[in-house]
Formats: structure tokens, sequence, C-alpha cells
């Protein structure tokens, strides 16, 4: 399943617009602000998926039922650029556990690349939810590696959740043919149409990581 956010009228399409903004996105606060604002928009609407249990909680003058997560949640991201992401989630999901995961391109003579998984920090995913935060879905194979990587770690996760601020429709498609279809939900800002020769989304938002945290050599 499939959710793009941004096709609905809400206050997130003014926080993509200004991580698409060529001038409001030299902003690095700015900018991982606005990533990790919508981070906290796609925990709200991942929440109404969830199970649900009654708790009775004590106050002042009484007792009140409320109705509470019941699913362990699990948030993990790619090193460098989904950090942000990752805090807008752990805002609301704030006893969420977390995994991390360092994937990135290597790239070679002709053009094409492969991707590079170094270091890996996860617990038990069995029975629980996890929610995969990357700002960008363009290719879809560093996420398809990233997630095999969690699972081979961690163990089969009761449900996944997707979440990537801008995607390409190839990423998309490949994603949802590479991952568990039954037990996979995506949760995306926009998705543009183009990807060019070397895997960058246009018109997409440039280099999170870079933006975020400042050119790497």
């Amino acid at each position: 399943m499939v959710h793009i956010l941004g096709k609905e009228n809400t206050i997130l399409n003014k926080f993509i617009s200004q991580i698409r903004d060529c001038n409001i996105q030299m902003d690095s606060m700015r900018f991982r602000r606005n990533i990790e604002r919508i981070g906290e928009i796609m925990s709200y609407e991942i929440s109404k998926t969830l199970n649900y249990a009654s708790q009775v909680v004590e106050t002042p003058l009484g007792e009140a039922e409320m109705s509470l997560v019941s699913d362990k949640v699990v948030i993990a991201t790619v090193l460098r650029a989904g950090l942000p992401l990752q805090q807008g989630f752990l805002n609301y999901f704030d006893d969420a556990e977390c995994a991390f995961v360092s994937a990135y391109r290597k790239n070679k003579k002709d053009g094409t690349f492969k991707i590079n998984v170094e270091y890996v920090s996860c617990g038990s995913l069995e029975g629980k939810i996890l929610i995969l935060a990357d700002p960008m879905l363009a290719t879809g194979q560093s996420l398809r590696q990233t997630y095999e990587t969690l699972v081979a770690h961690g163990g089969e996760p009761l449900h996944t959740h997707i979440a990537s601020v801008i995607a390409s429709e190839q990423g998309v498609e490949y994603t949802l043919k590479h991952l568990p279809s039954k037990t996979t939900t995506l949760w995306l800002g926009a998705v543009d149409a183009e990807l060019t020769s070397k895997a960058y989304i246009v018109p997409g938002i440039g280099d999170a990581g870079d933006l975020c945290y400042g050119k790497k050599l």
C-alpha cells in the first residue's frame, strides 16, 4: 500500500516546498527542522494504523480510561541523511527503539554503482513494527539492502512502514516489487517522475545529507 501525503492540502506541503526551494534549503538548520517536521506528521498518520489497548490512568480527581498504542515500535534510519527524519518520528514515538545502518553508493567507472553497508546497529525486530525512515527513495536499491540487512540482524518485523520525503516513480515500483507486499506500507511526501542516469530524483531536493550537514569529500 502506498500513501502520498503531499496530495492532500495540508501544512505538510509548506515543509516540502521549503526543502525543495533552492534558496530556503541552504539554511541547514531550517532544512533539518523541516525534515523533522515531516517525520512528525508521518508519525501521526502511521499511528492511526497501529494496535491499541485500553489503559486506566489515575488523575488528581479520579480515573480516565485511555486507548494507547500496544505495538512495539522500532525506528530505523540510514546514516547520515536519515537522522533528522528519524528524530521527527522519535518526537512522537518517544519510547521506540532505534536501529541504524550505514549504506552508501560506491560509484564505478562505467557510471553504475553498488550499495555498500559498513555498519549496523539493530536489536530484535521479531513481532515489532518497523518504521524505516529515509528521506530519499531514488532507485530503491539502497532501501532494499537496508531492509534486508536489518532483517538479517533483527529478524522479521510484524509490519514495515517505509517513510520517505521524496520518492521517484521508479523507486516506488522497485520497492513494492522487492519488499514483502502484504506487510509493507509506503508513506511518501511526494513522488517525482524523473530519475537521472546518476540516480538523482528530478526535481527532487538535491543531496539531503549535504543539505543537512554540509558537503562531503
